[in-house]
This record gives structure tokens, C-alpha cells and sequence, in this order.
């Protein structure tokens, strides 16, 4: 499949359900793999539910949260976990922050979406995520504009 913007994408949330990306249309978002057990994963957490509460409401902003558990097994967590450990960290499920099930974002089985956003915006040396929490910036026409690393 040739996809022309994440729109062009389903993925499986935290609770087993499809959702077809499309429903992000004309919102700006910040698409990020996430883990529990990293370092720095409370301060990744603490800014993202700032930003989630500071533009959900007002500016329509999105947080699409990936989990994955391919960097030093950071993510160990079933999808339920992954949950309760999100909730207690003060993420607001369905009020701009949506998580998704666990994938991996590198490698052969990783998620198509996440092998679009590496192709649309490339990474220093190679274009392969290296850490938890990196983080794609889309527009509100489903184009990756940003991507930043931890």
C-alpha cells in the first residue's frame, strides 16, 4: 500500500478495538512510542499530559501513544498494564491522548504506519527509531512535519 498520509492507516488501541487513523483528520498530533520503565519516562509523560491538557481542548491537539517494548525491554507490560501505569502517570484517556496496543516500531514486524513516518521524516544516520519516546509531529492533512528524539 502507497499511503499518502497516516489517514491511509488503522491501528489496534490499548483495548483491542481498530481504529481507522482517519478519525485524526484535521487535528495536529504528536504520534510517540512509549515506555514504562525508561529513565526518563516520567518527565516524557509529565510534558506530553501537559501539552495533551494545554491543546486538546482548545487547539484539538492529539497524542497518539505507541507502546513498544524494543529498547531494553522498557515496555514489558501487557496492554492492560501498559494502561493502569499511563492512567496513574495522569493521562486522560479520551480527552486527547489515545493509546494504541503495543507494536514494534523497528525491524520486520514493525507497524506500517511507523515505517511510513521514518520514510516521511528520516532520522540522524539511519532513520530507524533508537529510543523510546521519539516523537512525530503531523499536520492537520495527516503529513509528518516534525520528528524529534527523546
Amino acid at each position: 500500500m502507497k499511503a499518502s498520509s497516516i489517514y491511509d492507516f488503522k491501528a489496534l488501541d490499548i483495548d483491542g478495538n481498530e481504529v481507522p487513523l482517519s478519525k485524526y483528520a484535521n487535528h495536529v498530533c504528536i504520534i510517540v512510542n512509549v515506555a514504562s520503565i525508561w529513565g526518563d519516562t516520567a518527565v516524557n509523560y509529565t510534558q506530553l499530559v501537559a501539552l495533551q491538557k494545554k491543546y486538546a481542548e482548545t487547539d484539538g491537539l492529539r497524542i497518539l501513544a505507541f507502546p513498544s517494548n524494543q529498547f531494553a525491554s522498557e515496555e514489558p507490560g501487557t496492554n492492560a498494564e501498559i494502561k493502569a501505569f499511563a492512567a496513574a502517570k495522569g493521562v486522560e484517556f479520551d480527552k486527547g491522548f489515545d493509546f494504541f496496543a503495543k507494536i514494534d516500531v523497528n525491524g520486520k514486524n514493525a507497524h506500517p504506519l511507523w515505517d511510513y513516518l521514518k520514510k516521511k521524516q528520516g532520522g540522524t544516520l539511519t532513520d530507524a527509531i533508537k529510543w523510546n519516546f521519539s516523537k512525530f509531529v503531523i499536520d492537520k492533512e495527516g503529513q509528518p512535519v516534525a520528528r524529534f528524539s527523546p
